[in-house]
């Protein structure tokens, strides 16, 4: 049983292709790289391989043309970018090995692309949801002024997570509705929060916050035991909230800051204000709201349009 098997598998790895034998002998003697790292060049490049011989080429006989539309249509077959970005660094690591041995390379390598990155679509929960979630909280908890503040505050500024724990009592006016934040790289920004949110906190700041600071603390959200609200207890405290709602989502604290973005912009708010809001400093972060909202448009269309 044993010995069919054994020269079967060895036939498998034959390499036919004698450029593309020399690049793996060269990547395992010069290189030492791993049998599997070796396995998956090998694939790679035959996967080209085959591609080229459709269109009369070879590996060497390939020109610019030829490399990009094998990778162009890699993506059009449904690769993931991670597949296609792999892809192309076997072929840059071929192209460099022939250059190691006299073949001039180079012009391809230049005019290569590098595939941009898959960002995918941060979750947002719909208007209910969010308002599911802040009501959720227990009215006979004696924190439930505290958690309710927390959730409207997250949802009305859209604020991160370490930016909420940080919040100090002098950066906020509530008599103007505001709230003074300081972001990454100590980025300041002044950010509007609505009267829900501001009567929120007013009720806790009454109600809630004196018996629980016991210590002079200048922070706004504290725990039960009057320390400064930590980021793995915030981040605790949303999960516990989403469970008791029944709502079937991973909702972490960030998922409101999406949800704040979203909705603004969804409600015809420029991009350029809801990127000072958010305090990005570059707007390409902040368009990736515009495809969530795009998307859940389009989703909307397909499940209720008669002709979606």
């Amino acid at each position: 049983m044993g010995g069919p098997t054994n020269r079967k598998s060895r036939k498998s790895t034959v390499v036919n292709s004698p450029e593309l034998r020399g690049l793996l002998v060269f990547l395992a003697s010069e290189r030492g790289l791993a049998e599997n790292s070796l396995l998956a060049y090998r694939r790679d490049l035959e996967d080209l391989e085959r591609f080229l011989a459709l269109r009369g080429r070879g590996l060497l006989s390939a020109d610019v043309d030829d490399y990009r539309a094998y990778l162009q249509g890699q993506s059009r077959l449904g690769q993931s970018t991670r597949t296609v970005t792999r892809r192309l660094a076997a072929i840059r690591v071929f192209l460099r090995y022939q250059q190691t041995i006299g073949h001039d390379t180079s012009a391809i390598l230049e005019q290569l692309d590098r595939p941009k990155p898959e960002r995918s679509l941060p979750m947002v929960l719909s208007k209910a949801q969010v308002l599911l979630l802040i009501n959720t909280p227990d009215p006979m908890s004696p924190l439930f002024f505290r958690d309710v503040a927390i959730l409207e505050m997250l949802y009305a500024a859209g604020l991160r997570a370490s930016e909420l724990c940080d919040l100090t009592l002098r950066n906020l006016n509530l008599s103007v509705e505001c709230v003074r934040v300081m972001g990454k790289g100590m980025k300041e920004r002044i950010v509007p929060i609505g009267q829900a949110a501001v009567e929120s906190m007013e009720r806790y700041l009454a109600e809630c916050r004196p018996r629980l600071d016991r210590r002079g603390s200048d922070r706004v959200f504290l725990s039960r035991t009057g320390r400064p609200l930590e980021r793995i207890a915030l981040w605790m405290l949303v999960e516990k909230i989403v469970r008791k709602s029944g709502l079937l989502a991973h909702v972490s604290p960030h998922v409101f800051r999406h949800c704040f973005a979203t909705h603004l912009l969804g409600g015809g708010a420029d991009l350029r204000v809801v990127q000072e809001l958010l305090g990005h400093s570059d707007v390409a972060t902040t368009q990736i709201y515009t495809h969530v909202d795009q998307s859940r448009l389009k989703a909307i269309h397909e499940k209720f349009h008669p002709r979606g």
